[in-house]
């Protein structure tokens, strides 16, 4: 009875033995695993955005982007794409308002359609579209790095909201831990554009007309729904014309070319739109318009619709605007 006893206290003893060394073994990888996930956590961020959650490198060092309005972000805060999208129907190259501090930057196609071979080459860190073209390229761009969504769909979704083009600019200053640094890029703008608008209500007549010469008819701009036209009419005081819409661009016959009664015309000509513009500038109502009678008819580079959503961009039109009121 004794030796069973002793025999009985012996297999428990070296049970309670085994167990502890699991629960040591099994604490021990435990513990081993926290440093590796902590360090994985330390050097990713997690972004959220139009489409979900990606999870990037916190020090980005390769970003493909496939909006101007991005790229025109990212060299605001100082950093330099890895890859770039381009306009087609502006010849396939860079912007020209960005292109001085894009040299040398490998281009990517457009942003409806990405040269999927070209930026699996830059092997990037993330890639940054548009919601707009998101629908199209989205899943194949997702398949070679995670790709952030940004924007909105529809620009009249902002409402009100006059300052909604500087959200994708926060955004991506977030990315590269430099929010204060846009901020400040932000707030200089405010100013030059504050300093602008008091010169432009100096002004005893003020109304603007915004258009753009299609390859069959004018387009006419509206108040709103645009970063650029709210630039015009709330953030520097333009006065809209009777013929400017109040939230979407209206088309404008050669008929109703007379009804425009603007002291100042912003003129925009599409690559395709020179006979058109041709045929406008004979017509006897195109020369009765007040802007056209005093010389006040300015022609843009055909990129203010792209400059609006930027610092850079909109510090553009500041000087454009400056020299035409002068």
């Amino acid at each position: 009875m004794v030796r069973h006893r002793n025999a009985l206290i012996i297999m428990l003893t070296l049970l309670m033995l085994v167990l502890s060394a699991c629960g040591k073994t099994e604490e021990g990888t435990k513990s081993a695993a926290e440093p590796v996930k902590a360090a994985e956590e330390s050097t990713t961020q997690t972004i959220e955005h139009v489409m979900g959650t990606a999870v990037i490198p916190k020090k980005i060092e390769r970003m493909v982007v496939m909006s101007a309005a991005y790229i025109d972000h990212m060299l605001t805060i100082g950093e330099k794409p890895a890859g770039v999208n381009v306009e087609v129907r502006y010849g396939g190259e860079y912007l020209p308002y960005l292109a001085d501090q894009l040299a040398g930057v490998p281009t990517v196609g457009s942003a409806d359609n990405p040269n999927l071979e070209a930026i699996l080459q830059i092997d990037p860190d993330a890639i940054i579209i548009e919601n707009r073209t998101a629908e199209n390229t989205y899943e194949q761009l997702e398949k070679i790095a995670p790709t952030i969504v940004l924007g909105n769909e529809e620009w009249l979704d902002y409402g009100d909201d006059t300052m909604y083009w500087t959200q994708d600019l926060l955004t991506i200053a977030g990315m590269y831990d430099k929010v204060d640094l846009a901020k400040e890029k932000i707030a200089e703008l405010e100013k030059q554009t504050e300093q602008l608008k008091a010169k432009v209500e100096q002004q005893e007549n003020r109304k603007l007309a915004y258009l753009r010469v299609r390859e069959k008819n004018v387009q006419i701009y509206a108040e709103k729904g645009h970063p650029t036209n709210t630039l015009l009419y709330h953030d520097l005081g333009f006065i809209p014309s009777s013929v400017t819409p109040s939230e979407k661009r209206a088309d404008l016959s050669m008929e109703k070319i007379g009804d425009i009664d603007a002291d100042y015309i912003v003129l925009e000509v599409d690559p395709n739109g020179h006979d058109y513009l041709n045929n406008m500038h004979a017509s006897s109502l195109w020369k009765k318009v007040p802007a056209v009678v005093t010389k006040q008819v300015y022609d843009t580079d055909s990129f203010w619709l792209f400059k609006g959503w930027g610092v850079i961009g909109r510090t553009e039109i500041l000087k454009e605007i400056e020299g035409m009121i002068q």
